[in-house]
């Protein structure tokens, strides 16, 4: 009923759980005195005793008040920190596993489903550590320490009220395979029905486009209507188990009950002892009754747990201590499979100098951005071996290879914030002359100074400037960061004539002094690169010059020639337009 993988999570604040079950403790033997001094007042009143005879058990009861009340705030007061410092350490230590792991997840979770795990999920781990486990510590402790203590005014009342207790257990038990499937199946379908949310959201420009809102609108519905329905098993689920757990506790309390009513009329017992024994009957049960109901809120917080643990156990990248002599990169005979199954690179060998312009050519699916991911240090190969300035890449330091590393690509994220923020994430120190020579670079100089200057805020996803603009800004805010390693993903995809014509500029030029890795589906911005890698179907089919592979007359001319047939074919018709 423990899982003890999301106890270990706790560390040190396992402290506060023993913490909260003393408390508890203390607070049930603080009932038990009320609960005796009520019996014996009642007691004295059938003797006829004087005011004074009352003075004893009113203090004890007075003191049991103070010590439950005192135990009460304690226990609500532990189980709130537990509960918060659970929360914060397992937020920080999700982020920084997140960060890590760079672009990858974990069990095929979106970012939307890793959003809601990390936030909604670590909320229901709060239940789980502050309710859940102090409860179960407890409602194991509390029979035991009443059957310690009643047994010795009637032993076959308290045996009888102790072999009743682990029915409700059996009970939990009995619901708990079938509580973790439905659960499970519960936040699949919660994590699904928020990626469907997002994906419609981000593309409603598409599906209003298309005229396909309707279906996606159908589409949500029944991704609704699932979650719905799972949500109410859940519910019947959590009724029917909490009405068992009432029978069993409410029958062994009356069945305690009548047992101590049979020992009076037997004569075996006092009257005075026999309602104690009926006063603390339900006191064996309401712990474990407690504990049931926080089983299933608790089953919702492990599936979640469950969930952050897989993401938390993800293996660490392997990073070292070492520094490159140099920028010269290289692939050497390297073989990836993102499944350990189908083989996405089969031998590949690739030699980036520390200066000048390598290209990665081919068709769609040939290899090209598993080249970059390998290259960013997101995933390692199986086989072969990675260097960066003739040392294996695995062995230098992670801060120190990124802070020669530069990634523009399609999708380069600009930040919601001023010009000057997003230049200063890159060189926190960059001064506004700086900025604007590294726009005048991309020729967006002009337009910042029309357009309130370097507090002009860019808003989310940099919808308030053009695709080309905001490529050309992202260049710029790498041209300051000024790197030793430069990959260019698709940089030029998407944009316009002449945005595209003043990055390819700006990669030629780096060239010069930088490796410059240039990943492109269009082979007329790399014909002046040194050297062009064409792949096909993961491995390097032909590599040398633009001449040099024109020459052979292999896979890389045929798909320069289509290309250029289709540009000028393109340019034709529009001149004739």
């Amino acid at each position: 009923m423990i899982d003890k993988e999301l106890l270990r999570l706790l560390g040190g604040n396992r402290k506060y759980i023993f913490y909260t079950v003393a408390c508890m403790v203390l607070g049930l033997l603080a009932n038990l005195t009320i609960t005796a001094s009520i019996c014996w007042s009642l007691w004295l009143l059938t003797q006829g005793a004087g005011g004074g005879a009352y003075l004893m058990p009113v203090v004890c009861a007075a003191a049991g008040i103070a010590v439950r009340y005192g135990a009460g705030c304690a226990a609500g007061d532990l189980k709130d920190l537990l509960g918060r410092k659970a929360k914060k350490d397992l937020r920080e230590r999700t982020y920084d596993r997140i960060v890590k792991l760079g672009v990858r997840s974990t069990d095929g979770m979106s970012i939307a489903g890793l959003t809601q795990v990390a936030l909604e999920g670590i909320e229901q781990l709060d239940l789980y550590y502050s309710s859940y486990i102090p409860q179960f510590f407890y409602a194991m402790l509390a029979p035991v320490i009443l059957f310690g203590i009643t047994v010795w005014i009637d032993w076959r009342v308290a045996l009888v009220l102790l072999a009743c207790v682990p029915l409700i257990p059996v009970s939990i038990v009995a619901v708990s395979k079938y509580a973790k499937k439905i659960f499970a199946k519960y936040w699949g379908k919660y994590t699904s029905m928020g990626d469907s949310f997002l994906d419609s959201v981000q593309g409603l420009k598409e599906l209003k486009i298309f005229r396909a809102d309707a279906d996606q609108h159908e589409k949500m519905n029944r991704s609704a209507e699932e979650f719905r329905v799972i949500t109410m098993k859940v519910l019947v689920m959590q009724l029917a188990s909490t009405t068992i757990m009432d029978l069993v506790a409410y029958g062994g309390a009356g069945l305690g009950i009548a047992f101590a009513v049979l020992g009076v009329m037997e004569g075996s017992l006092l009257t005075v002892h026999a309602l104690f024994l009926i006063l603390v009957a339900v006191d064996f049960f309401l712990p474990l009754r407690a504990f049931g109901a926080a089983f299933h809120v608790a089953m919702n917080g492990a599936s979640a747990g469950r969930k952050i643990l897989s993401l938390l156990n993800q293996p660490d990248p392997v990073w070292g201590s070492e520094a490159p002599e140099d920028a010269a990169v290289s692939l050497e005979c390297v073989t990836f499979s993102y499944d350990g199954k189908r083989e996405v690179l089969q031998d590949v060998s690739m030699v980036f100098p520390p200066a000048g312009m390598t290209a990665i050519v081919g068709e769609s699916g040939c290899g090209k951005s598993t080249v970059v991911n390998l290259l960013c240090g997101a995933f390692r190969p199986q086989q072969g071996r990675i260097t960066v300035g003739r040392r294996p890449l695995e062995s230098l330091s992670r801060e120190g290879y990124y802070s020669d590393l530069a990634v523009v690509s399609y999708n380069t994220y600009i930040f919601n914030e001023t010009v000057r923020a997003n230049f200063q994430l890159a060189k926190p120190d960059v001064t506004d002359a700086e900025i604007f020579e590294a726009l005048k670079a991309v020729n967006l100089d002009a337009f910042i100074r029309e357009n309130v200057g370097l507090d002009k805020l860019i808003t989310e996803d940099a919808s308030n400037i053009s695709g080309g603009q905001k490529q050309r800004l992202a260049l710029a805010v790498n041209l300051v960061a000024d790197k030793k390693i430069y990959i260019f993903d698709e940089a030029t995809s998407n944009i316009d004539i002449e945005s595209e014509a003043i990055i390819t500029a700006n990669f030629r030029a780096l060239a010069k002094r930088r490796n410059v890795i240039v990943i492109s589906h269009r082979l007329a911005n790399v014909v002046d690169a040194d050297r062009i890698y064409y792949m096909e179907a993961g491995e390097v089919k032909e590599s040398g010059s633009h001449a040099e592979l024109m020459a052979m007359d292999g896979g890389y001319a045929r798909l320069y020639t289509t290309q250029k047939k289709l540009e000028e074919g393109y340019m034709e018709v529009n001149g004739n337009g």
